[in-house]
């Protein structure tokens, strides 16, 4: 097939309009997760940190959650890099999560959730609460070569682009002014578009362990020979081991470590997990591990970011890449507004198609394709809906709020996309 303008224009549009809503969902609910700390903390006064004085010692906070949750049972503990936002402590409780959140410089418990923002979108946007997580997750992936096609084209398409770069024409009606705002938007996301498709191939060949990369960036955790029975009785074992000494010892282990995440253990054949950050810059928490024995609090495995190999390495810096969480508040606001621009796309390319369609009636840009589009997005919101009543039990408060939202969204859909350019076609 010869690549010809027509073509690129073909294929361009295809990707953008026939998997309009599925593409418009996965950047989007990015766009979202980029900035979701902050919606905690929004929404959440528990995640808004003191930021008084020096930390408080790590048994003290755990001591503090033991009184708040004695029948439960520490799985996860993250400490923010965010000086505004709390620790976040995971205790499993009957069979449910709790996101605790703990105020380091008083020590105090602050309050709890079954989610969080962050891990509802991430949720979302990871595997879109598919039931079957590889099917979501590929889902998702796959749209990462889908952007990467609809920029090579673009850019082939608009010849000289780069003259472009401030051009907008606002005359001969919407038509060409959204035409040209979508390609001066489209211009300027070229880097983000570059950036979030390369990650997103990244976590393709991931997923899928070609050349065992996954093999390579995710190694086993070691696996303890303690002899000893696993602890039982009204005290989970995670709360008997030695914070303080634990993290003195990880910290000796990595000169420089800042500890962001623990994982304690309930076993005593399993190592209690420290990671966090040091020196080298732009990795995530995780090129920093300790594992320590929880008995003897000796360190089995220690792997420093500064030695871990190139493909570990990539795979380190594609996180803070994608969600743009490597500068800080900054840098995330920066990647938010690239995710709306790149949302924003999809918007505009849909209108100019269903726009286009009102002047020449025989042209149907959606055809069947509205139906399939239409079908993937009420199931997904009928997964969302499973995922917030059975796997984070909440209240009817928030099912009816997202439900109006939902309804909202439908209603501006119609009102935008059908009513409006109904009502232009009949002038």
């Amino acid at each position: 097939m010869k690549l010809n303008k027509k073509t690129l224009f073909q294929i361009h549009s295809w990707i953008g309009i026939k998997l309009s809503i599925l593409f418009f969902i996965v950047c989007f609910s990015g766009t979202l997760a980029t900035l979701s700390n902050e919606m905690d903390w929004l929404f959440y006064p528990g995640m808004r940190a003191t930021g008084n004085g020096e930390r408080v010692s790590y048994n003290q906070l755990v001591d503090a959650v033991q009184k708040a949750y004695p029948d439960g049972a520490i799985s996860y503990w993250v400490m923010p890099k965010e000086p505004y936002l709390n620790d976040i402590v995971y205790v499993n409780k009957q069979g449910q999560r709790h996101y605790v959140f703990v105020d380091a410089h008083t020590g105090e418990v602050r309050g709890d959730t079954t989610v969080t923002f962050q891990r509802f979108f991430r949720d979302f946007h990871y595997y879109l609460f598919m039931p079957f997580y590889q099917i979501g997750y590929f889902m998702v992936l796959v749209f990462a070569f889908f952007l990467a096609i609809s920029l090579i084209t673009a850019l082939m398409f608009y010849k000289k682009w780069w003259n472009k770069l401030f051009e907008l024409k606002s005359g001969n009606g919407k038509l060409m002014f959204f035409r040209s705002l979508h390609r001066l938007v489209g211009l300027w996301s070229v880097p983000f578009a570059i950036l979030f498709s390369l990650t997103g191939i990244w976590y393709f060949v991931e997923r899928t362990n070609l050349g065992k990369v996954s093999e390579i960036s995710n190694p086993i955790p070691p696996k303890l020979e303690n002899e000893l029975p696993d602890p039982s009785g009204p005290v989970a074992f995670s709360y008997q081991l030695d914070y303080d000494k634990a993290a003195q010892i990880a910290q000796e282990s990595i000169p420089g470590l800042q500890i962001r995440g623990i994982v304690p253990t309930n076993e005593v054949s399993k190592p209690i997990y420290f990671r966090g950050t040091s020196h080298v810059p732009l990795v995530r928490n995780r090129a920093n591990r300790v594992y320590l024995d929880p008995l003897s609090y000796q360190p089995v495995m220690v792997q420093k970011a500064e030695e871990i190999p190139t493909v570990m390495y990539l795979n380190d810096i594609a996180d803070p890449l994608h969600f743009g969480d490597w500068g800080g508040l900054t840098t995330k606001i920066l990647w938010f507004f690239a995710g709306l621009s790149l949302s924003s796309l999809v918007l505009t390319g849909i209108w100019i198609a269903l726009k286009r369609q009102v002047k020449k009636t025989n042209v149907k840009p959606m055809g069947s394709w509205k139906y399939i589009n239409l079908g993937l997005a009420l199931i997904v919101s009928g997964f969302m809906y499973s995922f917030m009543i059975l796997r984070y039990s909440l209240s009817w408060q928030p099912l009816v709020f997202v439900g109006l939202l939902l309804g909202l969204i439908s209603w501006l859909t119609w009102y935008i996309f059908v009513f409006r350019l109904r009502k232009t076609s009949q002038k």
